[in-house]
């Protein structure tokens, strides 16, 4: 091997922790060309995953062609390769400690979103789905996000590697990120019981995202929730500032149109205001 071929070698190996992934593109900025490519997955030193996609393999076996954990993928891409990505939605929202119904059986459903969030994670063999999203419903694509400590779990090859920290949405805005995808990708179910136990969000916060938010849809829906579970930071909130657009929204196919927020809904998510004009 050359010296040059033994220099992008170590510059690989120093970068990319063992189970991390790196894709063609951050292999040829650091100048690891195809032939190269083929002769570290014959040495042992990659290992392929999908068209495009390599893994430093553990230090110890491990099942091959499956990325057992996601976290290793996003972390990969947010700390090795440089993408503007972050966790958000329902994903977010568990991370946090909310949620945690969420991973009950099968593979878990992992929302990412950013604006260039490369293709090939849709084909990359981990135990999770991955749903991509852009960055648009603010207008700042930064505004409420957090950095969590990941926790290993308990895992063999468990490192100071995986306690990078993940980029991803607060509460705050996670929950906002969460009933945009209603009613297509969530159930209102769902998004009712999260938002119950959110109890401690930030009102400060919330003001910032709401006033940032493009999407009518979005805040209507979030004060319908709010009002439902009316949580102490709710008094906190000044809708005055708030843009609620104009005229009513039609969102859910035989919902029932609430009678503050003007856009349909489930029927039950206007049962109390009914019953409060029948007692008066």
């Amino acid at each position: 091997m050359s010296e040059q071929n033994k220099d992008n070698l170590k510059s690989v190996l120093e970068a990319v922790p063992p189970g991390f992934l790196v894709d063609s593109r951050w292999l040829a900025k650091h100048e690891v060309g195809r032939s190269s490519i083929h002769k570290y997955k014959s040495r042992g030193w990659l290992e392929h995953v999908a068209h495009g996609v390599y893994r430093r393999p553990y230090r110890r076996g491990e099942e091959r062609g499956v990325v057992k954990d996601w976290e290793i993928v996003v972390l990969s891409l947010q700390r090795i390769m440089n993408y503007e990505l972050h966790v958000g939605g329902m994903t977010a929202l568990r991370l946090h400690g909310h949620a945690h119904y969420l991973s009950i059986g099968g593979n878990e459903t992992v929302f990412l979103y950013g604006n260039e969030i490369p293709g090939w994670i849709r084909k990359v063999p981990a135990r999770a789905r991955f749903e991509t999203r852009n960055r648009n419903l603010f207008d700042s694509s930064t505004t409420g996000l957090d950095e969590i400590t990941n926790k290993p779990g308990g895992q063999e090859e468990a490192s100071p590697w995986w306690r990078w920290s993940m980029i991803s949405s607060s509460p705050e805005r996670a929950i906002l990120e969460a009933i945009d995808e209603l009613p297509d990708e969530q159930s209102f179910h769902i998004i009712d019981t999260a938002f119950e136990g959110l109890v401690n969000l930030s009102p400060r916060k919330l003001m910032v995202l709401l006033k940032a938010c493009k999407k009518i849809k979005v805040v209507r829906l979030f004060f319908v929730f709010a009002d439902r579970h009316n949580h102490a930071w709710c008094r906190h909130l000044d809708k005055q500032e708030i843009n609620f657009g104009s005229g009513d929204r039609s969102l859910v196919k035989g919902g029932k149109l609430h009678p503050v927020y003007r856009i349909t809904v489930p029927p039950e998510f206007v049962a109390s205001y009914k019953d409060d004009a029948d007692a008066s």
